[in-house]
């Protein structure tokens, strides 16, 4: 769906990865597309033109960017650069990029909801991590916090990308009209943050310190994604399309509870740790490794739902 012809004249193709974190995910998915694009200029006869490739690696400004870089692939034919920021914010210079690629990364909210630990707002979390299975201002606070992230997100990109610039995105999400606590994600989730509780009426930790951290994440729907590039409008939606879920019971020898407990620690455990301290850590995600078993049918029966999503930028009048 690129047209590679109208980007000839550019001679340098552009590709930036938000939320790129450390690698090796990232170098896999910049080389499927250098070569998608090399493809596509070889069938439409242009290979003598070819352009030279950068790649701009954006993340946060605390990732380890020092790690990225020195595993970055020796043979790579891109010059390679790192952009610290969020990606709810301009990053990149007007009409410079021509693909974006995103993985599981803007389901990360900006920032947690300010009235969710506001103890004097009706919305406040108490004794949850996360907004399933909360009242229903909370669920609302995160919504409203979600759609102001997608307006900015939709905002930077379209002063970014390039007319014609396509932007990839594999998300996180829910099922259309799948209720928040009903999705698998969500329970993952709420299951551990039952766990805290756990710890706070043992006296490992304190409940305020449970009451005061949430999780800034959002699971959007596709129909939500529609609405946001719609209400945005620089953009069109060239195909959306739900990824196989994982099914198996087990990956090599390891049990799924195994693999579910290590990755949410892998992903959580950052967070956890500059809140709680890292002393929590090993007990934290044992007891939920345990709880996942015991509740596993249960969890897996829920809505779940990973989609990708490929936008293309519009040329206005």
């Amino acid at each position: 769906m690129l047209d590679v012809e109208s980007f000839v004249s550019s001679h340098t193709f552009r590709i930036a990865d938000l939320g790129c974190s450390v690698g090796p995910n990232t170098f896999l998915a910049v080389q499927n597309i250098i070569e998608a694009v090399q493809f596509k200029h070889q069938c439409q006869g242009l290979h003598y033109q070819l352009p030279e490739f950068q790649v701009l690696f954006n993340d946060h400004t605390l990732n380890d960017f020092n790690t990225l870089f020195s595993s970055l692939p020796p043979d790579r034919i891109y010059y390679a650069a790192g952009v610290p920021g969020s990606f709810y914010s301009r990053l990149f210079p007007n009409a410079s990029l021509h693909f974006v690629h995103s993985s599981y990364a803007i389901h990360w909210l900006s920032k947690v909801p300010k009235s969710v630990v506001d103890k004097s707002s009706p919305a406040w979390n108490k004794g949850r991590i996360h907004y399933s299975n909360s009242e229903v201002e909370v669920v609302k606070a995160y919504e409203a916090q979600y759609a102001e992230d997608m307006e900015c997100f939709l905002n930077a990109r379209a002063q970014e990308v390039v007319c014609g610039g396509l932007i990839a995105l594999i998300i996180a999400g829910r099922p259309n009209g799948t209720l928040h606590s009903q999705t698998t994600h969500n329970m993952i989730y709420d299951l551990l943050g039952s766990c805290l509780m756990d710890m706070a009426r043992k006296g490992i930790i304190g409940e305020e310190k449970v009451d005061s951290f949430n999780l800034p994440m959002y699971f959007m729907s596709p129909k939500e994604l529609e609405t946001a590039v719609d209400r945005n409008g620089y953009f069109s939606i060239e195909r959306m399309e739900d990824l196989p879920p994982i099914t198996e019971l087990c990956i090599g020898n390891h049990p799924i509870g195994q693999i579910v407990k290590v990755n949410l620690r892998a992903v959580l455990g950052g967070v956890i740790k500059a809140h709680f301290g890292d002393v929590i850590l090993d007990e934290l995600f044992d007891s939920f490794g345990i709880k996942f078993e015991e509740g596993f049918q249960m969890i897996m029966s829920g809505g779940k739902l990973n989609f990708f999503a490929l936008l293309r930028r519009k040329a206005m009048d």
